[in-house]
C-alpha cells in the first residue's frame, strides 16, 4: 500500500514541479510597518498548537494585520474548536485529490489571495500544505530550514532547533521581519 501511496504523491510532485514552472512571482518585502495581509499554512493535526496560533492571531490583529490560517486536516472529522472560527479554514482529505493535490475553492482562493507574507508551518512536510506553500502568490514566504530539501519555495528561512514549538517559530518569524528594512528587491523569482 506505501509503495502505490509513494507513486501517487511523486506524480502529484511531478504536476506541481510543471505547474510552478510558469509562475513568475515578484518577491517584495519592505517592513513590518507595510503588512496588511498574512497568510498561514499549518497542518491542523497538531491540535495542541492552535492556542498558539490564536496568541498570534491576537497579536497580529493588535497591529492591524489581517491573518488568515488554512490548514489541512488528515482526519475525516473536523475537531469543534476549528469550527467557526473566522480567520480559520481547513481542508480535508476529501478535498484532496488523488495526487494529493488540494482541489477546494478555499485553496484556490488562499493561494491566489496576494499576502504580504505568508508563513508556512508544515513542520512534517505534508505534500498537500507544501503544495499550497508553493503555488502561492504571496509577496513573501517564510518557512522552516531543511537541509535536506534542495531548492526551497521560501524568500526567508528560520533554523530552529529540534523539536520545534510553533510559539517560538513565530516569534523568530516576526522577529526576524522586523529586523528587515528594505525595499523592493525587485526581482522576479521564476520558483
Amino acid at each position: 500500500m506505501e509503495l502505490f501511496e509513494n507513486t501517487r504523491l511523486k506524480i502529484g510532485n511531478s504536476i506541481l514541479l510543471k505547474r510552478i514552472a510558469n509562475i513568475r512571482r515578484k518577491i517584495f518585502y519592505s517592513n513590518i510597518g507595510q503588512i496588511k495581509k498574512i497568510g498561514v499554512v499549518w497542518d491542523t493535526s497538531k491540535t495542541q498548537d492552535f492556542s498558539s496560533l490564536s496568541k498570534f492571531y491576537q497579536k497580529m490583529h493588535e497591529r492591524n494585520i489581517d491573518v488568515k490560517i488554512l490548514g489541512f486536516y488528515p482526519g475525516k472529522e473536523l475537531p469543534n474548536q476549528y469550527t467557526a472560527i473566522r480567520y480559520l479554514s481547513c481542508i480535508r482529505r476529501k478535498e484532496i485529490n488523488f495526487f494529493y493535490i488540494p482541489v477546494s475553492t478555499e485553496t484556490d482562493v488562499f493561494i491566489n489571495t496576494k499576502f504580504d507574507v505568508l508563513i508556512d508551518i508544515n513542520f512534517d512536510k505534508s505534500f498537500p500544505l507544501f503544495y499550497i506553500t508553493s503555488m502561492s502568490s504571496a509577496s513573501f514566504k517564510v518557512g522552516l530550514f531543511d537541509l535536506q530539501s534542495g531548492e526551497s519555495t521560501f524568500d526567508l528561512m528560520i533554523e530552529l532547533k529540534k523539536p520545534v514549538s510553533i510559539e517560538n517559530y513565530l516569534e523568530q518569524v516576526i522577529h526576524y521581519l522586523e529586523m528587515i528594512k528594505s525595499g523592493s528587491s525587485d526581482l522576479v523569482y521564476k520558483q
